[in-house]
């Protein structure tokens, strides 16, 4: 081999191990998030239930649902998959939710209807893991529409008094609901979401041609056993709910769905030009690192009940190049604060993480 070759790959096997070994420990957190690239569409498709429209033809499925750990635990028992368009003033979702026993009991806006076997949708249109909208829906077309203004890792809240302005949904099933004597095909469900109805106060999130938002969607399915004609959970030898299954469309490597950083992510494409497949932008791979710095200091902190001020105690140092681009990671901390900011030294853009996992541009 020649010399030279073999000093550059001795002198890279290093740096590579390196940048791999920043990540050990938290593997599960930095796995890719999935990507849609949702269509336009003029005249939006008939809320009804019903998802063999014409106008849906003009969107894709998604990969069907993995387990919420993703490789961590084996592939769902049954198929999960959604669709996309988005129009002036509302972003539409079908999905399809196979199931040989549709079964709900929930009736009340807002009773909690993950209880059931629901589909879920997470939305934070701002990317900043804070002020982040969940929609839940069972098969009686029950809505649990909530606000949340950050995660409950973060002494979150959640308002359920918030309701989604003019959401509009329809289930339909393929098959009969309750009915545990036949075998049914499962059920779709039908939304369109407002963006005003998912916008903090007058600051409407309209989307345009080359938006990109956070989105994810799980799917809780209880295993059950018929008795005296009905569904009933199975149960363990302490008498309580086997745990649920959750199944989601961007595995979040963590049984938590309120982790929004590991949300997929929506691309929105109007013009011809906009269709090339959809590329993490740089952005997304400098907060990999201020994320790494979020769950690093989280965990000393649980280790010694103070945040830390010094990189090197996380094996990281001041400068690091992602993607080709050099770029400025700087950290300042308290016993009961930190904030983290990484600055592109390309593009002199500047993003921040706190201790509330809040990530802003900095001005």
């Amino acid at each position: 081999m020649n010399s030279r070759l073999s000093l550059l790959i001795l002198l890279l096997i290093p740096v590579s191990l390196k940048a791999q070994s920043l990540f050990k420990g938290f593997d599960n957190l930095f796995t890719t998030p999935k990507s849609y690239s949702v269509n336009y569409v003029k005249v939006p498709p008939i809320i009804d239930g019903d998802i063999n429209d014409g106008v849906w033809q003009q969107a894709s499925w998604t990969d069907n649902f993995r387990d919420i750990e993703g490789d961590l635990k084996r592939e769902p028992k049954l198929q999960t998959n959604v669709k996309m368009l988005w129009g002036d003033t509302c972003l539409y979702i079908a999905a399809k939710i196979m199931d040989p026993h549709v079964w709900a009991n929930i009736k009340q806006h807002d009773e909690i209807v993950f209880f059931d076997n629901d589909f879920e949708v997470f939305i934070d249109p701002n990317n900043t893991t804070h002020q982040y909208f969940e929609l839940e829906f069972n098969a009686l077309n029950t809505v649990f529409d909530l606000f949340l203004n950050k995660p409950y890792r973060n002494e979150g809240s959640a308002m359920f008094g918030w309701n989604a302005q003019g959401l509009r949904s329809a289930v339909k099933v393929h098959g009969t609901l309750n009915n545990a004597a036949d075998a049914d095909k499962g059920w779709t469900i039908e939304l369109a979401i407002p963006y005003r109805a998912i916008s903090i106060g007058n600051n409407i999130q309209t989307p345009t041609d080359g938006t990109t938002w956070r989105i994810n969607f799980s799917r809780v399915e209880w295993d059950t056993q018929v008795a005296g004609g009905k569904y009933i959970k199975l149960k363990d030898t302490r008498g309580r709910n086997l745990p649920e299954h959750n199944w989601v469309w961007s595995p979040q490597g963590v049984i938590n769905m309120h982790y929004p950083e590991r949300w997929g992510y929506l691309h929105f494409i109007k013009s011809a030009d906009n269709k090339a497949q959809f590329t993490i932008p740089l952005t997304e791979e400098q907060r990999k690192y201020l994320w790494l710095i979020y769950y690093q200091e989280k965990k000393w902190f649980d280790e010694h009940h103070t945040y830390n001020a010094d990189l090197k105690l996380f094996n990281m140092a001041n400068e690091i190049t992602i993607n080709g681009h050099p770029a400025l990671i700087k950290l300042e901390a308290t016993m009961h604060q930190f904030m983290a900011i990484i600055t592109d030294n390309t593009n002199h853009v500047t993003l921040s993480i706190n201790q509330d996992g809040l990530v802003n541009t900095v001005k």
